[in-house]
């Protein structure tokens, strides 16, 4: 079942930095925010059908509010842009929270690596880590000082020993400091990555030299460009449910043909990153190409992002 959410009112913005703004957002109503864990995210309703995920960014000190901080993307598909037109006052609809990002309850100790706005998940983790009393370590990369979102928090003396701020670092400078760093990190240490694609890349490839895959996570903020550069053939749909056949043609998403033709599927990103549109595989191979899923899911065949991914067969049969 769909989440019915609520409406939710700007209470305030900061500018973070020239890019960047946190919004505080209430309920309308008055009534308690939904509990969450570090790590959750929201989906903010922006328009017609307009609907983003941003990362919560509260500590467990914030309960009245919801913080998300948004970055204006250049090549903004409409999300970042309509954030940043948002003024103190404004209303909007708010689903959620959500976490597919969240602490491991088992683990002694976290590295948490963030690039860029990827701060902003790491940033609730670490928050509540040092709330609690939790051992952990936050380094937190981005291209100069006027790009570091949370940058005056970070440095202040109550961080010092928990967090390193780093700057500038070309990709050669960079991978010879993650392999240092990871390499002086205990094996049991389980670490958390978010950013861009190319730094989450190279830092889960390294993390995962040195330590089980259940040990490191991450989450992207948009599907790999690679993956949906792949070959587009069409193929059939098959809904189990319903028993009926469905083509799907190169130009077109699975999501785009259930629709069509009056399948319900909840749908949010459209990008394979948020998960809403999960949906069961009874046959065939599907040809993966979210973000979401990790290598272990993938291989079991059996689930798959519908808004996104495709089929390395002629047929496929959905749990629909």
């Amino acid at each position: 079942m769909a989440d019915s959410g609520f409406q939710a009112r700007v209470a305030a913005i900061t500018e973070l930095t020239g890019e960047i703004r946190c919004l505080a957002l209430e309920r309308v109503d008055g009534a308690p925010l939904p509990a969450f864990t570090p790590g959750a995210h929201i989906d903010l309703h922006l328009g017609v059908g307009l609907v983003r995920q941003y990362s919560l960014c509260n500590g467990p000190d914030v309960h009245a509010q919801y913080l998300v901080a948004v970055k204006r993307e250049p090549q903004s598909r409409g999300g970042s842009e309509a954030v940043h037109r948002l003024e103190v006052g404004a209303t909007l609809h708010v689903s959620g929270p959500r976490n597919h990002f969240p602490l491991a309850a088992s683990a002694d100790e976290h590295l948490l690596l963030a690039g860029g706005i990827g701060v902003t998940p790491l940033l609730s983790m670490a928050r509540h880590l040092r709330a609690d009393g939790k051992p952990f370590r936050l380094e937190y990369f981005t291209r100069g000082p006027q790009h570091a979102a949370f940058a005056e928090e970070l440095e202040g003396p109550g961080w010092r020993r928990h967090v390193v701020l780093r700057y500038g670092m070309e990709t050669q400078l960079l991978q010879a400091h993650l392999e240092a760093l990871l390499d002086a990190t205990a094996p049991s240490t389980h670490v958390y990555i978010c950013g861009p694609a190319p730094f989450m890349q190279l830092a889960i490839e390294i993390a995962s030299r040195s330590r089980p895959r259940e040990a490191v996570h991450y989450e992207y903020f948009a599907a790999d460009p690679d993956a949906q550069a792949g070959p587009r053939t069409s193929f059939l749909v098959r809904c189990a449910k319903s028993g009926r056949d469905l083509e799907v043609a190169e130009g077109e998403s699975i999501v785009d043909v259930l629709v069509r033709n009056g399948i319900r599927v909840e749908v949010m990103c459209e990008q394979g990153v948020c998960g809403t549109c999960l949906t069961g595989v009874l046959e065939g191979r599907p040809d993966h190409r979210d973000a979401f899923l990790t290598d272990e899911e993938r291989a079991a065949g059996d689930r798959m992002l519908v808004c996104c991914s495709r089929s390395y067969d002629p047929v496929l049969v959905l749990d629909l």
